[in-house]
């Protein structure tokens, strides 16, 4: 593969870097098990400084999806799912942004009742119904994560949509809803008898555990996700700026 750098780009060096190792990543060699060219010869093809090449690697192995160690060179990580905080998409199109292919192992839609506190956070009556859908995905091979999601009655969905479609398009394109803000709480558990099943792990396996709430342009409300990760399939990044 030949690897160029587009230096009338106003695009900075490390990030042109950084979307070619990503476009290495996805090789086929590479994905079984090839250990990626040395720094030396990476900048020298690119025409780069080893500083700026290994900014870009950095940042794929801070994400999880290289891993690097001394002696032994740079191979692309098996096994793991990398997501992260900022630019977020549906599950469906990070994972195709990935090229990790993704397969429903359970596909649950239907109507209930909310209890209290989940009214009150949709601020809708009590007897109101409102749509949850519940998923067990991952690789073809195995699940990774359970979700679980509620959706305000406004967005429109009548539970007759074709889920496998990524989900906000299906707000977007269907209902002329756009999902512009996510909030996020993340943490850890304990896999209980349910997730333990949905998820194929032993009772008492970590998992990582992630509320989400997801709402339109005029910031109401239009989802509320749980989701339930293996520890040992995911990561989750966070990036900052200031």
């Amino acid at each position: 593969m030949i690897l160029l750098i587009d230096r009338k780009s106003a695009i900075p060096l490390h990030i042109q870097a950084e979307t070619l190792l990503r476009k290495l990543i996805e090789k086929e060699e590479y994905q079984n098990g090839k250990i990626f060219p040395n720094e030396v010869d990476l900048a020298k093809q690119l025409a780069i400084s080893r500083t700026t090449l290994r900014q870009s690697i950095n940042k794929l192995v801070f994400e999880g999806l290289l891993i690097r160690k001394k002696k032994m060179g740079t191979k692309v990580a098996h096994g793991i799912v990398s997501s992260r905080s900022n630019n977020w998409l549906s599950f469906s199109q990070e994972m195709k942004l990935r090229n990790i292919p993704i397969k429903n192992f359970e596909l649950h839609v239907l109507w209930v009742v909310p209890d209290e506190a989940l009214a009150n956070l949709f601020e809708i009556k009590i007897d109101r119904k409102i749509l949850k859908m519940e998923r067990v995905r991952g690789k073809p091979t195995e699940p990774f994560v359970y979700f679980v999601s509620y959706f305000h009655p406004r967005v429109g969905l009548t539970g007759e949509e074709d889920f496998k479609r990524p989900l906000y398009e299906i707000f977007e394109k269907d209902h002329f809803v756009i999902a512009t803000l996510s909030k996020e709480e993340i943490s850890s558990k304990s896999a209980d008898e349910f997730i333990a099943g949905k998820l194929n792990i032993p009772i008492g396996s970590p998992v990582l555990f992630r509320k989400r709430l997801v709402f339109d342009q005029g910031e109401r409300l239009i989802e509320y996700n749980l989701g339930y990760y293996k520890a040992d399939s995911f990561v989750y990044t966070v990036e900052s700026s200031r």
